[in-house]
């Protein structure tokens, strides 16, 4: 038992909420894997994949939570001109997957750069914010930094993958928001936004509706946002079933079936039938497969594991003040950086979760943790080692603290002097790592 404490440290709460979602990407890729158990002609291939990756990324996590949280704030230094190599040479060379040239093929395996992109601009923005940090909130120069490296990282993403360009502003936005940016800067920040996505959604209305397979560029992408966007908010009028077309979008249509046939009790792992219709079943539309099978409770119970996993970051966050001989820049910096990773796997889940049951347009955002895909689950457990690392580091930091006041209490004379010592002793420790 000793020894499992010791690989596996930091919040619980957190790791359960890990190890959960990682049960559920188990069975439910397993069972929504159909059209790629067809292709490779291996039943248990796509499921052997995803163990694979899951075990790697809690390798990572194992990693990670046993780095010192100060290391964190190396990355940006590095990582910032490797992922700006790598946007661009996506943008330019990069493979194409589902008409999105956003991927980089390096021979045995294919990766995104925008994955690795926002990983790195949580942590930079984490610094900057805990770094430019004033009695009376951060100074105004944090914002303007914070937006030229965003925007520079957003050329490269929006005209590939809008919904992760979209998804790192807004986990930007509310890490600013967090770092007590001046709501005057907020507000302003989010006046030019509104204006630049009603310039967007006025070029992509202006745009033709279908592209050759020989356009390149930017504007090969505005038909697949202009049909989504049509599909979604186009019309309004209510169809009779006998003149719906299941075949103009079948995704969104086979998704919605597989709500409404679970019968709130759901129909069991295993026993989908519209993950033979759905080409993402095990990864945009899983959500849709989990509720089919599992059920509305199913459904509702991956909602509450990521609701609890940012309630939980969030305390470890406010725990962060609580740090025993830590520098202010280094709390704040390991708040932010708590809140930014969770913020994204939640926010993330919430629009996979929103396009599964029809409410937003198809945005072709995974599932964190549950959806299948090597990059994506990697990136995503490199965040809860993130939060795990900076959890084990509150833990012993608070305990520093109250082993501190506790051998200063009169009132424990017997026990003073073996405090004190176990004091010293902790906070040794805590300031040598």
């Amino acid at each position: 038992m000793a020894k499992v404490s010791n690989i596996f440290k930091g919040d619980r709460v957190i790791w359960a909420i890990f190890f959960f979602l990682c049960a559920i990407s188990l069975v439910e890729v397993f069972s929504a894997a159909s059209t790629l158990t067809y292709k490779s002609g291996s039943f248990w291939m796509p499921m052997f994949k995803q163990a694979l990756f899951l075990g790697l990324g809690t390798a990572i996590v194992i990693a990670f939570q046993m780095i010192q949280p100060r290391f964190f704030q190396v990355i940006p230094v590095i990582g910032l001109p490797i992922t700006l190599i790598l946007l661009i040479f996506s943008f330019f060379l990069g493979a194409s997957t589902n008409d999105a040239q956003r991927w980089v093929d390096v021979g045995f395996i294919q990766f995104q750069p925008s994955e690795l992109a926002k990983c790195v601009m949580v942590l930079t923005t984490a610094l900057i914010l805990s770094r430019l940090q004033r009695d009376d909130g951060a100074d105004p120069k944090a914002i303007k930094y914070i937006l030229l490296l965003t925007g520079f990282i957003e050329l490269f993403i929006f005209t590939e993958n809008l919904s992760t360009a979209a998804l790192l502003f807004a986990v930007i936005f509310l890490m600013m928001y967090i770092g007590r940016v001046p709501f005057r800067q907020l507000g302003s920040l989010l006046g030019v936004f509104a204006i630049i996505i009603a310039l967007i959604l006025l070029v992509v209305a202006l745009s033709p509706s279908s592209t050759s397979p020989d356009d390149s560029g930017v504007l090969h992408r505005f038909s697949t946002w202009k049909a989504r966007i049509t599909k979604h908010f186009g019309d309004d009028k209510q169809l009779a079933p006998e003149d719906f077309d299941i075949d103009k979008d079948a995704q969104v249509a086979h998704a919605n079936i597989a709500i409404a046939s679970s019968n709130v009790v759901g129909k069991l792992p295993g026993n989908s039938i519209q993950r033979d219709f759905l080409s993402q079943a095990y990864s945009d539309f899983i959500y849709a497969i989990i509720i089919e099978e599992l059920g509305i409770w199913g459904g509702a119970i991956v909602v509450i594991l990521y609701i609890w996993l940012l309630f939980r970051a969030g305390r470890i966050a406010s725990r962060c003040r609580d740090m025993q001989r830590t520098p202010t820049h280094s709390r704040y910096f390991y708040a932010l950086t708590v809140m930014g990773a969770a913020l994204m796997l939640v926010l993330q889940a919430l629009f996979n979760m929103l396009v599964a049951v029809g409410i937003a347009p198809v945005t072709g955002q995974p599932l964190p943790l549950i959806s299948r895909g090597g990059t994506s689950t990697l990136i995503n457990c490199f965040y809860i080692g993130i939060i795990l690392s900076i959890s084990r580091l509150v833990v012993r930091r608070t305990k520093v603290k109250t082993a501190t006041e506790r051998a200063a209490d009169p009132k424990d004379a017997t026990t003073n002097e073996k405090e004190a010592i176990v004091a010293d002793e902790e906070v040794q420790i805590a300031t040598e790592n």
